[in-house]
């Protein structure tokens, strides 16, 4: 045994020391005569010193038995994953889950399991999807069982399957994606016969539902090497599988005719906007927009008689796809949304350099925003990768200048809350009208009189309501 190995399961065994609950729910497990492991992404995340505060353990007890020993120990008890062997518990603020020893076998065509119940951990042990996720620490011995050399990998950050590749990932499909997802999250190189067999099953990815592939798809775009695990997805033939719009940048050039084509431009623009997160946490949302924000060239695409590319109105095109691809992978109403958003507005800010913003510009584009503009400031900075360091200084230096512009505005005039100058009951009161389209009409003229011209004085804003009403038949004289 190396060195390094014996640095690490001591790492584990001090952990687990200082950690009693661990250790007490060993003692009650084995007073009832049945073994408990810590086992998994639980024993990973502890040799990598990351250990949160959801632990995985696995069992010989039945869930039944498992019910019975922690009954009057846990603080709250769920049982939604019983059926495929899990107790969830909750004890002193920690998430705990114990899953009896499985030898499962998949039915080929989907990813749910016909569920076995084993009696040997390694029989467990060699059912999981990697070998780093194949170790365990007997509890309260800490004795520590890696037999496909977990630790090893773990070492030499090498992502590799227990079993040969093409059985594991035939067994559950998703596994590959959970490869590239590990990628990203541990920046770990996965083994080239994994890639092999990843490349080879992709089209088995099929098997596996809309909201499992989102999920795990979710977790790589919040990774620490998000692109790592993208470009996995993209050449494997993964990525054509449920976001081909991905893989369909690579033969697009870009309009400023660069040496890189869209798909590079496209990750470079995801890593620029991980760096203006700063200390926060994966912002979902803004990574998704950057990944998203220029999938509508390719259906752009034009070639000029000077031979220059372009891509007129792809934000309005790539904004739709974006929309469709998003609802195919099943998320959330409110997180498409935002991201349609930002990729419909990516583009609002070129054209401000050269002076054509007026102030009602400037508050159209606070608006249309909303409480995206946050969101859409360092996408829009995140979308400048020319080399050209006297452009991408000018640009920089043209939207200091639009936010500053902003700012200046919003002190003035409070642009986050921009609103008619009369409210619904005032535009009622003056016009003598009950509340019907009316008044929805009136209050966006008002609205679009407030974005042109700032903020009226109450009598300007009168007599305006009353000449809109007259011109549009609301009022007889």
């Amino acid at each position: 045994m190396s060195v390094l190995n014996a640095a690490q399961k001591n790492a584990v065994a001090e952990l687990l020391r200082v950690s009693p609950l661990a250790d007490e729910l060993g003692r009650l497990f084995g007073a009832a005569g049945h073994e408990l492991h810590l086992v998994g992404g639980s024993v990973r995340d502890a040799l990598l010193g990351r250990l949160g505060d959801d632990l995985d353990f696995c069992t010989d007890a039945r869930p039944e038995q498992t019910l019975d020993i922690v009954r009057d120990w846990a603080d709250a008890i769920w049982e939604t994953g019983r059926e495929f062997g899990t107790i969830g518990i909750q004890k002193n603020g920690l998430r705990i889950e114990i899953t009896t020893f499985r030898a499962e076998a998949y039915d080929g065509v989907t990813r749910n399991p016909v569920v076995e119940y084993g009696d040997s951990l390694l029989d467990d042990l060699e059912r999981r999807d990697f070998t780093i996720n194949a170790m365990a620490v007997s509890l309260p011995g800490h004795e520590f069982t890696d037999p496909y050399g977990g630790l090893d990998d773990l070492a030499a950050q090498v992502i590799r399957t227990p079993a040969a590749p093409s059985q594991s990932f035939g067994d559950d499909p998703l596994r590959m994606l959970r490869a590239a997802r590990f990628a990203a999250k541990l920046q770990f190189t996965v083994d080239k016969p994994v890639i092999a067999a990843m490349r080879d099953m992709a089209a088995d990815l099929d098997r596996i539902t809309a909201e499992r592939i989102r999920d795990e798809f979710t977790k790589l775009m919040c990774g620490a090497d998000p692109i790592a695990g993208l470009r996995l997805l993209v050449d494997t033939g993964l990525a054509d599988r449920f976001i081909p719009e991905i893989s369909g940048l690579k033969l697009e050039i870009d309009e400023h005719a660069q040496h890189k084509d869209v798909y590079e431009h496209t990750l470079i623009v995801v890593q620029n906007a991980m760096r203006l997160e700063g200390d926060e946490a994966p912002d979902f949302t803004l990574r998704m927009a950057a990944l998203m924000h220029d999938i509508g060239k390719p259906a752009t695409k034009a070639v000029g008689r000077d031979g220059r590319v372009s891509f007129h109105h792809h934000e309005v095109v790539g904004a739709r796809m974006t929309k469709q691809r998003m609802k195919a992978m099943k998320y959330p109403k409110d997180v498409t949304s935002e991201v349609v958003e930002l990729v419909g507005l990516h583009l609002r800010f070129y054209g401000y350099g050269r002076g054509e913003w007026t102030d009602s510009a400037v508050r159209r584009y606070v608006t249309d925003a909303g409480p995206l503009l946050a969101r859409l400031h360092k996408l829009t900075r995140s979308d400048v990768t020319t080399r050209n360091r006297r452009k991408a200084a000018n640009l920089a230096a043209d939207y200091d200048a639009l936010e500053e512009r902003i700012s200046r505005l919003a002190e003035e005039e409070d642009l986050a809350r921009v609103r008619p100058d009369l409210d619904g009951n005032a535009i009622m009161e003056l016009l003598g009208v009950a509340p019907g389209p009316v008044v929805g009409q009136a209050w966006r003229h008002l609205k679009e009189l407030r974005l042109d011209r700032g903020p009226l004085t109450r009598d300007e804003a009168e007599a305006e309501l009353f000449k809109w009403a007259r011109d549009n038949g609301h009022l007889s004289s």
